[in-house]
């Protein structure tokens, strides 16, 4: 199977400090895979560097075979690559349903005199997007919840919103950043069912963040660990647990 992305000898140093140092991944379309590792290891950092908030200081990264090392943000989200952050970031003070139609409007077809004027384009563009924005709340259990503040919900519930707001960006690539954090094994479990669906009904690769190795193990066919913003193994989730390196240093230790 082609590989969606691929990052190659990738670096970034914030004030000598290297956060990535000479980091290559190959993700397969329609995998999904893991990237864990100590606190501070570098994990969210390349997340970062793909989607464009940071720019690397060397190597390549190439999204279904572009080049796409100094991308954009805005262009990351149009080229099909969507995410969620470590802090959950929602539009509290906005509905559930407004959160959604929000990336449901990214690919909106009317200009914004249509907006302003109301004409017939952004009519009909608004409810098709709300249309939208209801079925992917239908998908993470959250169609009861439409018109309630998303400031209001659960923690897990703030989660599952924030995975519905990124696929209704309509992405190939999904990176979930610590998707299972201040989740119980049972929402865990039902988490690791809900991302196999999502690929299944949406075509989507998925690259996570996760401490959560009960949902590492469960749900990603292939793992790389880093450390200090370097990898220390990268294969089979049993290549990695047998790993004597990823054991003294991640599975063995704390995972504070």
């Amino acid at each position: 199977m082609a590989d969606l992305l691929t990052l190659s000898n990738v670096s970034k140093a914030f004030g000598g400090v290297h956060a990535i140092d000479d980091f290559s991944l190959s993700l397969p379309e329609g995998a999904i895979q893991g990237l864990i590792g100590p606190n501070g290891a570098g994990k969210t950092t390349i997340f970062n560097t793909i989607t464009g908030i940071y720019r690397a200081d060397a190597g390549e990264i190439r999204f279904a075979g572009e080049d796409i090392t100094a991308v954009q943000p805005h262009q990351a989200a149009q080229k099909g690559i969507a995410r969620t952050f470590q802090n959950i970031r929602l539009f509290g003070n906005l509905s559930v349903l407004e959160n959604v139609v929000i990336a449901c409007n990214m690919h909106a077809g009317y200009h914004l005199a249509d907006a302003l004027l109301r004409l017939p384009a952004y009519r009909r563009a608004k409810a098709e997007a709300e249309e939208k924005a209801r079925g992917f709340l239908e998908i993470v259990g959250l169609q009861d919840k439409a018109g309630e503040r998303a400031a209001s919900l659960p923690y897990g519930h703030q989660r599952k919103l924030e995975i519905a707001r990124a696929m209704a960006t309509g992405p190939r690539l999904l990176l979930l950043d610590e998707p299972a954090a201040g989740m119980n094994a049972e929402e865990s479990r039902e988490l690791v069912d809900f991302i196999f669906r999502l690929r299944e009904q949406f075509a989507v690769t998925v690259l996570l963040i996760e401490h959560h190795m009960d949902v590492v193990t469960n749900l990603c066919e292939r793992c790389t660990v880093l450390n200090f913003g370097r990898t220390l193994a990268s294969g089979s989730m049993e290549e990695i647990r047998k790993n004597p390196e990823v054991v003294a240093a991640y599975l063995g230790g704390d995972e504070a």
